[in-house]
């Protein structure tokens, strides 16, 4: 990943500058498919989750992939690795792809859907991580992050279903959306060979018995799982 021959846009090459990292990101943006395929009717889903203390140079990462008609797991794997791009709001696929990668590779179930931890149209320069991951593994992709980044909404209804367009620089970029009644929402937003619609229906659907969709939930259990776990060791 440090060939110094490869070119700047190159998705393999993680080692590089902020300023090179803005460069990958505008040019890969140019590869987003905004629908999803013909007749989109995903069966295993994934979810992609990394957990890391923000200023540390570790993380650990999952993947877990469930029978959307079972709700049960049929695949996952983990990774622990040293994080080499720092901490930069904006660039968080920088740091989370490089472990998710490997979790990427040692799937034997391929995924029809991956469910990213983070948000993915919903970013300055509108290819967040699941937009990142999904164009590097041509896969169609949801962002479903826990917190906001950027753009307002106006105020959300209490009952489950209940959304609100995000709206930034006069786009709509993604969508809050209400999981569960009077709980905190999700922030939603489309990543590669996806639209917003599908997305918000996907996450719902996911989403029937938790705040969190199904997908991601299970991924976060395995990466704290396995941070508890070298903590302990």
């Amino acid at each position: 990943m440090g060939d110094t021959d490869t070119p700047p846009s190159a998705p393999s090459r993680w080692e590089m500058t902020v300023a090179e990292a803005r460069a990958v990101q505008q040019s890969l943006r140019e590869r987003l498919v905004m629908q999803p395929p013909a007749n989109f009717a995903p069966r295993f889903v994934a979810g992609a989750d990394v957990s890391m203390e923000r200023f540390k140079h570790y993380g650990y990462a999952a993947i877990v992939v469930i029978d959307m008609e079972t709700m049960r797991t049929v695949d996952e794997a983990t990774a622990a690795a040293e994080l080499r791009f720092p901490y930069v709001p904006g660039y968080l696929s920088f740091r989370e792809l490089p472990p998710l990668q490997t979790c990427w590779d040692a799937l034997r179930v391929r995924p029809d859907l991956v469910v990213f931890d983070g948000h993915g149209y919903a970013h300055p320069r509108r290819f967040g991580l699941a937009c990142h991951g999904g164009v590097l593994w041509d896969v169609p992709s949801i962002g479903c992050a826990k917190n906001p980044f950027i753009g307002s909404h106006a105020p959300l209804g209490d009952e489950r279903g209940a959304t609100e367009a995000i709206v930034h620089e006069g786009e709509t970029v993604g969508m809050v959306v209400r999981t569960r009644s009077r709980t905190k929402p999700l922030y939603v937003s489309a990543g590669h060979r996806m639209d917003l619609p599908t997305a918000v229906a996907t996450v719902l659907r996911l989403a029937d018995r938790y705040r969190q969709p199904e997908t991601t939930r299970l991924a976060h259990g395995r990466v704290n799982e396995l941070r508890r776990a070298d903590a302990a060791g």
